[in-house]
């Protein structure tokens, strides 16, 4: 029988076919910088690491033997899309004290913080509309309305005498009608800027006259630095009724060093909760039992342990941020919230290349402030979520390399 040339046939088959790739809006996502950073320290012996977004503490031996606990027991098979209705209550207990009555039914469990806002984001926005961020950001937060095919406008906070700030009236015009979402941090990555109770307000209440959502990132409310007694960061939560167009995103990485274990949740109208639970179904199913039922321990019994690392975070910024506003060169202000210094450093007009540069020649690892986008160019960010005597051979050696 004569050979076939199936080429004609099937064009993924002909030699003019084109090479397969990405769709076009995953393609122009800009990659991680800090992972580029972290990637050109792979082979160099004693980096210290100062770049990533968590403590090098591990987790509290109390979480981790919940879940160890709950493997024995053979937690291990799929939960509510939603979560676990122990793991729901709990959330709605703890939230509801920091933040007002906050019923199980407004509540999901999601596979991480992250997750959370790409769900969130799937949610309310796609292809063709506008939304705002408020930048510097951690870059996931203005990339993923990107990956559905949204526009996105950023907002820029002023970098002054004080720090970093909030021009509100240029927040609330690039607000305008026809925007579908607002995407905000606060306590922020990278700044440490927190928002006030009175700057949320008037957000809100713009954004209730027209229609916009808001998906408020609020993954480090505990991590907050304000007067004795205050337990968390202003929340839209203590303003918004649990039923308007507001999506609050939270984490159990930061509060109670979870990084690796991957479980968030988010408080949303109960409207949109049969939706939401299509979208869990479509992107993870449910969080692993296990590590919700470590979660519920967390919750009861965590608040002394998230205390007691917030006080010691504290600590560690003032000592970092007082050694280095003794370097020529250093701009430094010390922030209200999170678990960075971002801080305009001589030479990081190009912060990439800079801080490539201080992995290979000083054994020290810091995020590039372009990491967080144009704005963040000409500033560097140090996370302090260690030991004292480690900020201080970072320290040191930032010091030999500035001289």
């Amino acid at each position: 029988m004569r050979d076939l040339d199936l080429s004609s046939l099937n064009p993924v088959l002909s030699s003019s076919a084109a090479p397969a790739s990405a769709r076009e809006a995953v393609q122009a996502l800009r990659a991680s910088q800090i992972r580029e950073v972290a990637n050109a320290g792979f082979g160099i012996a004693d980096v210290l690491p100062f770049w990533f977004g968590e403590s090098d503490r591990v987790t509290p031996a109390f979480i981790r033997e919940a879940a160890a606990q709950a493997l024995t027991r053979g937690d291990t098979f799929y939960t509510h899309n939603l979560g676990i209705a122990p793991l729901r209550d709990a959330l709605s207990r703890y939230v509801g004290e920091l933040h007002g009555a906050t019923p199980a039914d407004h509540i999901a469990v999601t596979s991480a913080g992250v997750n959370a806002l790409m769900l969130a984001a799937q949610l309310v926005t796609g292809a063709g509309e506008r939304v705002v961020a408020v930048t510097p950001l951690w870059p996931n937060l203005v990339e993923i309305p990107k990956i559905l095919g949204a526009s996105v406008e950023t907002v820029a906070l002023d970098y002054g005498a004080r720090g970093w700030a909030l021009d509100l009236d240029r927040l609330l015009a690039a607000l305008r009608p026809g925007t579908k979402l607002l995407m905000i941090n606060s306590p922020n990555n990278p700044t440490g800027w927190v928002m006030s109770r009175d700057e949320q307000r008037a957000v809100l209440e713009h954004c209730r006259r027209h229609g916009i959502w808001i998906v408020a990132d609020e993954v480090y409310e505990r991590l907050y630095y304000g007067a004795a007694g205050e337990r968390t960061a202003p929340s839209f939560l203590d303003l918004a009724s649990r039923d308007e167009r507001l999506i609050c995103v939270n984490s159990f990485s930061k509060a109670w060093l979870m990084t690796g274990w991957r479980l968030g949740w988010m408080v949303a109208p109960r409207a949109l909760m049969d939706d939401l639970g299509k979208l869990v179904e479509y992107n993870t199913s449910c969080a692993p039992s296990f590590v919700q039922q470590a979660g519920v321990v967390a919750l009861e019994q965590g608040e002394a342990s998230t205390q007691a690392l917030v006080a010691d975070l504290r600590a560690s910024r003032d000592h970092l941020a007082a050694a280095l506003a003794q370097l020529p060169g250093v701009d430094v202000k010390v922030p209200q919230g999170a678990m960075y210094l971002f801080f305009r450093l001589a030479g990081a007009q190009h912060s990439l290349e800079l801080c490539k540069a201080l992995v290979r020649e000083a054994g020290l690892g810091l995020a590039p402030g372009s990491a967080f986008g144009p704005e963040g160019e000409g500033f560097v960010r140090w996370c302090y979520a260690c030991d004292p005597e480690r900020l201080d051979a970072g320290v040191a050696r930032l010091t030999r390399y500035l001289a």
